[in-house]
């Protein structure tokens, strides 16, 4: 059964090299352009472990959405100003718990 497998797994990856794709599931060769199938193949955002780590890579913090504002609380009054943090919502959602003030931008500066 394994054998037989290889073989078809083969055969897929010879048609895909030929521009012949067999659609979801399709095996590329090893260094091909071809993108995932699935978005578990795709590589994971990374969690960062404190503000501080995440801020040497993403001066400005990291935003959930384009449209996201920076809320800013003072003596009473909520403002919202624009951020140049960097949009990313992988990013967002898998450093979600170093957002404080959950305005959708985690560690914002």
């Amino acid at each position: 059964m394994l054998t037989i497998k290889r073989a078809l797994a083969g055969a897929a990856a010879a048609l895909v090299t030929a521009g012949l794709g067999l659609g979801v599931g399709a095996v590329a060769p090893a260094g091909s352009a071809v993108a995932p199938a699935t978005a578990a193949a795709a590589t994971k955002a990374k969690k960062f472990k404190n503000c501080t780590a995440l801020n040497k890579a993403y001066k400005h913090g990291v935003k959930k959405s384009s449209g996201t504002k920076d809320v800013v609380r003072s003596h009473g009054k909520v403002t919202k100003k624009a951020s140049k943090a960097k949009t990313s919502k992988a990013l967002y959602n898998a450093n979600k718990k170093l957002d404080r003030d959950k305005d959708g931008i985690a560690c914002e500066k």
